[in-house]
């Protein structure tokens, strides 16, 4: 019997890593796990052949993704057939990891394997986030630190992946020392004949001490500084306008009443701009004169420009035939006629949502994808201008790909209006997740970023990831309908991150290359 259940200790360990990970993104958001939650999964890789390393590790990513995003059932469409095929794809990204490590254990040893692990694991979340229309940039280990603004200020040096990496340091380090521990008690250490020198304890410790130490020390130094620049008065316009009624034509003087409604309640707040969110008019604004000079009209009452989310259809020829293209757009409707509205078509879109990957794919067919209309992306990085401000508007999940919103800043953007359409996830945490990667581009760019959401979470975000304001009613910030109007102050500011975007990606890769390419050189001398 006991036998057994050391048998089974690894495969146990690693399902426990599975729930601790889980636990600590939303609904739960218990951060703190975050720092201990890969400990057990180094418990079970540590010391077993790459095979071996590679099926523990590959069983927590299976567990963890199919749990951590099964909100995305509420999507219309969505079926378990999708969604194993995702967990099971995600999931290889950690057995990848639990490979790597245990290669370098086998050939150069624990020390080694647990002071890569950081570079590792940041690595593979930067090309899962960059794999074409497989790209899925959710639940970064860094994410489950969104509540705590004093460790998330270095993503302002190295993105959000600069907080993935302290966070594996700590795990690694405390796995360092629990699996010395084991290893004196002579129980359940995987690999007895294969310590953890004092050395290296020293090393993997002192540098997460290090590390963490310095994080802390430059948060406290930069959230301690006061909030600078010129300020304005944005509006927030939340219609909670339900995904079945959006494109009913019967619902469009419903919906237009609606924006019309919270924009006059709004309007006695004095802002500065409005916006409204993605998708927000029933029909295209460039096509129905109607809708159009109906939003024109409340703009010129409010005097205020103002931001929305529509369709936009732009012909083209082809032969001797017309075409229309269809855009996820953001108009700026300027009140005074200032100058001519300014558009932003979307730039990165969403697959099997605005296009199918490929087209009309057969694969597509058998694993039973809907057919979509169209959209298509657009090309440059718009920045909308006002007389005395210029800001961007990245358009739903736009602002989850850090390094969009950061060239709309590079490019001159005072802040971001992320406008977005979140109504197919009813009151699921889905919403939540998007909010978190809106936390770490403000910080990541040291710009206010404002959330307007359809049905919510709408909010305003400083420049230190903390959440100033969001819609509510009744405690409920999700399928209610409301406004709000916050400061947000202008910055001029550019980051390192803001200069340089994905440079620490970059070194961790190279890093990542460089130990494991040592490590089988080192093998291949020995035998020779």
């Amino acid at each position: 019997m006991a036998e057994i259940f050391r048998s089974l200790l690894p495969v146990l360990a690693s399902l426990l890593s599975s729930v601790l990970l889980i636990l600590a993104f939303p609904p739960y958001s218990l951060g703190w796990l975050g720092w201990v939650g890969l400990v057990p999964l180094f418990f079970a890789i540590s010391g077993r052949n790459a095979k071996y390393g590679f099926f523990q590790a590959f069983l927590c990513g299976m567990i963890f993704f199919a749990l951590v995003f099964q909100w995305v059932f509420e999507v219309p469409g969505y079926t378990f057939l999708h969604h194993s095929i995702l967990f099971v794809y995600l999931g290889l990204y950690f057995g990848l990891f639990g490979l790597l490590f245990s290669f370098l254990y086998k050939r150069s040893g624990v020390t080694t394997a647990l002071f890569a692990s950081p570079f590792l694991w940041v690595s593979l979340e930067y090309i899962r986030s960059n794999m074409g229309f497989m790209a899925f940039p959710y639940a970064w280990l860094g994410y489950t630190q969104h509540e705590h603004p004093l460790v998330i200020q270095i993503a302002s040096v190295a993105g959000a992946f600069g907080v993935s990496l302290l966070l594996v340091m700590v795990n690694s380090a405390v796995a360092a020392f629990v699996l010395t521990i084991l290893y004196r008690s002579k129980t359940l250490h995987p690999m007895p004949n294969r310590p953890i020198s004092n050395r290296g304890l020293t090393l993997i410790g002192g540098t997460s001490a290090f590390l963490v130490i310095l994080t802390m020390c430059y948060g406290i130094i930069v959230v301690s500084k006061p909030t600078m620049g010129k300020k304005l008065r944005v509006s927030v316009v939340q219609g909670n306008i339900e995904q079945t009624k959006k494109w009913d034509p019967k619902q469009a003087e419903f919906i237009m009443q609606t924006y019309f409604e919270l924009t006059r309640k709004a309007l006695k707040d004095q802002p500065d701009l409005i916006a409204w969110p993605e998708a927000a008019t029933p029909r295209a604004i460039t096509r129905d004169q109607k809708i159009y000079f109906q939003v024109k009209q409340i703009a010129e009452e409010a005097g205020t420009p103002l931001l929305l989310g529509s369709s936009s259809h732009q012909k083209f020829s082809e032969g001797r035939s017309r075409k229309i293209e269809f855009r996820n757009s953001a108009f700026l409707i300027d009140p005074e006629n200032r100058a001519k509205n300014q558009q932003y078509d979307k730039i990165h879109l969403l697959p099997f949502g605005e296009y199918l990957p490929y087209g009309e794919s057969v694969l597509w067919s058998w694993i039973n994808v809907p057919k979509v209309n169209p959209t298509i992306p657009g090309k440059e990085f718009t920045i909308f201008q006002c007389p005395t401000f210029r800001f961007a508007a990245p358009i739903c999940w736009e602002n989850l790909f850090p390094d969009l919103p950061r060239k709309f800043v590079k490019n001159g953007a005072q802040f971001l209006v992320n406008i977005t359409n979140e109504a197919w996830f009813d009151r699921g945490v889905g919403p939540q997740h998007y909010v978190i990667s809106s936390v770490f581009r403000a910080v990541e760019n040291r710009v206010y970023v404002v959330r307007c959401a359809n049905t919510g979470i709408s909010c305003f975000i400083d420049p230190y990831g903390r959440i100033t304001g969001r819609v509510q009613k009744d405690g409920k910030d999700t399928i209610v309908e409301g406004y709000l109007t916050r400061p947000v102050y202008l910055s001029e500011e550019r980051t390192f991150y803001t200069r340089h975007g994905y440079l620490f990606p970059y070194l961790c890769l190279l890093v990542s290359a460089v130990m494991t390419g040592v490590s089988l050189w080192r093998v291949n001398r020995w035998k020779s």
